[in-house]
């Protein structure tokens, strides 16, 4: 593992939600172009294997919880280059009729008040910088409805309005702002959390779909954002798969 002293001649970069998925691809992407990585989320086992894997910085942290980010931000130091707000999920895919108002709570506090928690503690740092990229990962369902969605729906509109906002507040300071929202992406986790553990309902999505993306897909198009040339901002990458026309046209082939 890269020591502090050693990641401070290097770009630094913080991607929440480091432990599985899209967040673990992302770091392994960003230390490969030569960023020191501190992997944050809340499993430790998994960021602290993450982090020996890619010479990086594990760090335990729950960006629902405003002294868990502090530790975090200290961890991180006064200075920073790259963060991508990774962290999100989606829980459940009832009609508004039969919502589960917690499952819409978590949902809004993870992908819209976690997100707020990380930036506001590493904004200082970012800005300290001198040409800091603030990344968040959005989703298509914050750019459209859906039958069965709308908690998710809400809560990824929420990030991408959170980002539009920030860029407008930030205009004359040294920190881009982004966002890269991924259309159907298949993950070991994502459905498979949003079904409650239901792995038949999690195969039904991607069924037929011959390549949907991966996570090494969206990694490198967030590492793509962040590595622009600090005059340049990409406001906004929607990325599918080339099977998905829209939210709800998707081309499926069954033998």
């Amino acid at each position: 593992m890269t020591s502090h002293t050693e990641s401070d001649t290097r770009r630094t970069a913080v991607v929440t939600g480091a432990s599985s998925g899209i967040g673990a691809a992302t770091a392994r992407a960003l230390a490969a172009e030569g960023f020191h990585v501190y992997c944050a989320a809340r499993r430790t086992e998994r960021v602290v294997e993450l982090a020996e894997e890619i010479g990086g910085t594990p760090v335990t942290v729950d960006v629902t919880s405003e002294d868990s980010v502090a530790a975090l931000a200290s961890t991180v130091g006064d200075r920073l280059d790259v963060l991508v707000n990774n962290a999100g999920g989606a829980f459940g895919s009832a009609p508004v009729a039969e919502a589960d108002a917690e499952q819409w709570r978590a949902m809004y506090e993870v992908n819209v008040i976690g997100l707020m928690l990380v930036t506001r503690a590493l904004l200082p740092a970012l800005k300290a910088s001198g040409a800091g990229v603030i990344c968040n990962v959005g989703s298509t369902a914050g750019r459209i409805a859906y039958e069965g969605g709308a908690g998710y729906t809400a809560a990824k509109h929420g990030t991408q309005v959170v980002t539009e906002t920030l860029r407008l507040e930030l205009f004359d300071q040294p920190v881009r702002v982004c966002e890269v929202a991924p259309g159907m992406v298949r993950t070991d986790e994502f459905s498979l959390v949003r079904f409650g553990g239901d792995q038949d309902k999690a195969d039904a999505v991607y069924a037929g779909v011959r390549e949907p993306l991966v996570a090494e897909d969206v990694a490198d198009a967030i590492s793509w954002v962040v590595t622009r040339p600090p005059h340049v901002n990409i406001d906004e990458l929607v990325i599918r798969p080339r099977a998905q026309a829209a939210q709800h046209l998707v081309h499926r082939e069954f033998d």
